[in-house]
């Protein structure tokens, strides 16, 4: 059997947000009902490099794996890199390599996109994300899918300029000044300690925040993880990885369970709503077998 071998222009010119996002609500709700077999992803550190490198197996389906390394201090590169590989479920023959650092950043936009359209209020109409990188600018394209943003502030330590200026929205000075008055916010830096405040968040504000995935790193405070009504991807992998959740000390809801109407979203136009990401394997495999899908349409 021929092994389809996709580099990352490839997998690009097949995935598309408008096929991910509902690919991901699937992969999501069908996780939160028990169809997917999923362990929490094994990482290795890789201490003299300051990295980690994870391998990710999920059958949903499709079958496959994600091997992912994780460099916070990469200068000049991009921090994540990947290889997804798929199997023939019904025997085991491999059937796909692909690159998997954009699907990495594609599907956690997806997710998060997932979680704002049923969490963030129906008028949400201004984004703050606070992060310039690869998840800033993948998170803007998701999210103008499911919300229609009149106005978007960027905050970044380094880049917010250059961002906003390629991506036609408005930096601002500090990350205060991103998140007060917005509907929506986006996290997304290398933070290891709180960066966003809860006092800081309007009533009805929805949070997605998808970085500090060790169990000793936060992106935000005591206040906003205690007051929030909060979401995961996975129950497991994030009361096991996020520094944020284990803080919360409180119940956590799985968004596919909201997904497949389980569990209620959003309860009041006044409560603030945090979806809490990690990542997790079935994105990665659903996401490579559109994309394979694709190749063969």
């Amino acid at each position: 059997m021929d092994i389809v071998v996709l580099d990352e222009p490839a997998v690009q010119q097949r995935l598309r947000y408008q096929d991910l996002i509902p690919a991901i609500a699937d992969a999501l709700a069908a996780l939160s009902a028990g169809r997917v077999v999923q362990p929490v992803r094994a990482v290795l550190p890789v201490a003299p490099h300051h990295g980690f490198f994870a391998v990710m197996p999920a059958y949903a389906g499709a079958l496959g794996a994600k091997l992912v390394t994780f460099y916070p201090q990469n200068v000049g590169i991009h921090t994540h890199h990947a290889v997804i590989v798929l199997f023939k479920a019904e025997t085991g023959e491999p059937l796909a390599m692909m690159d998997g650092r954009l699907i990495t950043e594609m599907r956690t936009a997806a997710a998060s996109a997932v979680a704002t359209q049923r969490l963030a209020r129906a008028d949400a109409s201004v984004l703050a994300i606070l992060g310039s990188g690869v998840q800033a600018r993948s998170h803007l394209a998701a999210l103008r899918l499911v919300r229609s943003f009149t106005d978007v502030r960027v905050w970044s330590p380094r880049n917010a300029p250059a961002f906003a200026q390629r991506h036609g929205v408005k930096a601002v000075a500090s990350a205060a000044d991103a998140v007060r008055g917005a509907d929506v916010v986006v996290v997304a830096t290398s933070a290891t300690t709180p960066l966003l405040q809860g006092r800081w968040l309007s009533q009805g504000a929805h949070v997605n925040a998808v970085g500090a995935t060790r169990p000793d790193w936060r992106e935000l405070d005591d206040d906003l993880v205690t007051t929030a009504r909060v979401f995961v991807d996975s129950r497991e992998a994030a009361l096991r990885e996020s520094g944020d959740v284990i803080a919360a000390r409180s119940e956590v809801t799985e968004i596919g369970a909201v997904v497949a109407g389980v569990h209620p979203g959003r309860r009041t136009p006044e409560e603030v709503t945090l979806f809490k990401s990690v990542g997790v394997a079935v994105e990665d495999v659903v996401a490579a077998a559109l994309v394979l899908q694709r190749r063969t349409e």
